[in-house]
């Protein structure tokens, strides 16, 4: 076959790599190291070593790590502005004007021995061959040549699609009118490239399977990694790591079968093992520093800490708000739609604020909503027409709490279906306290109701259950009040959050409605708390 000289290689290092936490929470996979020199390194050396100096970087998450490589081995970097939403399939779209004869590598992929040449004549993908049952992408057909026919997810006894590929100038003419196409489809959000590959096989130009069962190795957790290089159980250079074997006196090798918890707007949290044991450790987001005050969060946790209403921590750090609690081991999240979860979560509540907890902060529903109102400010994030005029409202409202003067304790704040487990034997734990503040306890019952998007009944009956019996008017009237503050609260804390790069779909206009809604119904039919 015609040889054809390779014009560069691209290696995609964007992603996040959370089934590798807690080592990607301070490094890039690919920078990870074996055996004492970064992964992608290795790849680097080899392909300069085969003589493809043009090597093209696709970086994303923590990016500023790579800069380095610039300098030590004349690399380009591309970044990727869709790192976090999307996945490799648009990493490969912002070089795909770059694709003649390439090599395609992910960063994080470990080769013992040089597969790489200066000349290529087809187009082909590493394959490792998996004795057994698999649920890696694999070729379950391919011709007696070895060009791949189909490709499925999961099999056994077949070669698995991992590591690097070459696409000939022919295959990357033909790659990149699919990609653009695939790119632009709203459902490609989550693919990877391979996902092309896969559906357009028969439409591709030949792409073979080269067989480096082996050599090509890739480790999708630190448990991997330790089985390779074993000196990930005695020294991991992570201080995640190394804070848990300090809090917990252990050795780094005794943490294990780490696993990422997904829950949760605000933090980054895993799951881990010391023997037969469970814990949880959360390490807050970088945007949350403005939004919380983690000693006040340590300081609710430490006056609830005998009451056996919470999560259990065994470590609290108030300035970084790093957590280490007991995890909760066969425990299931509150279901808003059951009444008996309903009557519950209303009951352990009351029991919250039964402990007559009262914070040593000026956090109030008032000040926390004009912090918030001044952070979105600072980044122009508020984008209702109406503000000034929904303000106003707010601001009515707070007067009238104001001349209720309701004593005020410890509030959750925060308190939604989401933030209460249930135990096998039907107690229930309320976690995450970070947005405690002191205030009317009824603000945590229209918190549970505006995060469940209740309809108005189903409010009402949150309220039943807090009381144990039928609300006076009053009573009525200050949850309806609390359920058009909290809304507003948290309409603004999520314009705040989207302009900073999150994103919440609906949850701005369901909560602004919540608002507008029930300060129109207390005004229309509670009209003697308005009047002077």
């Amino acid at each position: 076959m015609k040889q054809h000289k390779v014009d560069n290689a691209i290696i995609l290092a964007a992603g996040i790599g959370e089934r590798a936490v807690p080592l990607t929470m301070e490094t890039p996979k690919g920078l990870l190291k074996v055996f004492g020199v970064p992964m992608l390194e290795r790849q680097i050396e080899q392909l300069l070593e085969k003589g493809i100096s043009e090597i093209i970087i696709v970086v994303g998450y923590m990016k500023e790590c790579f800069d380095y490589l610039i300098d030590k081995y004349g690399v380009k970097l591309i970044f990727n502005p869709e790192f976090a939403s999307k996945n490799n399939l648009s990493s490969l779209y912002c070089v795909r004007e770059h694709l003649r004869g390439s090599y395609l590598l992910m960063s994080d992929n470990y080769i013992e021995n040089n597969i790489f040449s200066q000349e290529e004549s087809d187009s082909w993908f590493s394959g490792v061959f998996y004795s057994g049952k698999t649920e890696e992408w694999v070729v379950s057909e391919y011709t007696q040549a070895g060009a791949i026919r189909r490709i499925d997810i999961g099999g056994a006894d077949a070669f698995a699609i991992q590591g690097p590929a070459y696409f000939s100038p022919e295959f990357s003419a033909v790659f990149r009118d699919f990609l653009e196409e695939y790119y632009a489809k709203t459902e490609a959000i989550d693919y990877y490239w391979e996902h092309i590959l896969k559906l357009e096989t028969e439409k591709l130009p030949p792409m073979f399977i080269k067989d480096t069962t082996g050599n090509v190795h890739e480790f999708e957790n630190l448990e991997e990694l330790r089985q390779y290089d074993r000196s990930y159980f005695t020294e991991t250079n992570n201080r995640v790591i190394a804070k848990i074997a300090e809090v917990l006196s252990c050795s780094h090798g005794d943490i294990h079968d780490i696993s990422v918890v997904k829950t949760g707007m605000n933090n980054r949290s895993f799951k881990f093992y010391i023997g037969d044991k469970p814990y949880i450790f959360r390490m807050p987001g970088a945007d949350m520093s403005k939004l919380v005050d983690r000693e006040i969060e340590k300081q609710a946790y430490d006056k609830l800490a005998e009451s056996n209403i919470t999560d259990k921590t065994v470590y609290f750090d108030g300035k970084t708000g790093i957590k280490i609690s007991e995890f909760l081991e066969n425990s299931r999240m509150a279901d808003c739609a059951s009444d008996e979860d309903l009557k519950l979560s209303m009951q352990s509540v009351h029991l919250f604020h039964d402990q007559n907890v009262v914070l040593t902060t000026d956090r109030t529903i008032e000040t926390e909503t004009y912090r918030y109102i001044d952070l979105a400010n600072e980044l122009n994030a508020i984008r209702f027409s109406d503000f000034d005029e929904i303000l106003l409202k707010m601001q009515e409202l707070f007067e009238i709490k104001k001349k209720l003067g309701i004593k005020e304790g410890l509030c959750h704040g925060d308190y939604a279906h989401v933030n209460i487990l249930i135990l096998p034997d039907g107690r229930a734990k309320i976690i995450d306290l970070e947005f405690v503040i002191n205030c009317d306890p009824i603000l945590d019952v229209s918190m549970y109701a505006i995060f469940a998007e209740f309809e108005r009944e189903r409010i009402d009956l949150c309220l039943e259950y807090y009381l144990g019996r039928k609300p006076t008017r009053e009573e009525q009237f200050r949850l309806y009040l609390y359920v058009s503050l909290s809304a507003f609260r948290w309409a603004i804390w999520a314009e705040y959050k989207q302009a900073g790069g999150s994103e919440f779909g609906d949850y701005t206009l369901t909560q602004i409605r919540f608002a507008k809604d029930y300060y129109n119904i207390l005004k229309k039919e509670f009209p003697e708390f308005f009047n002077d």
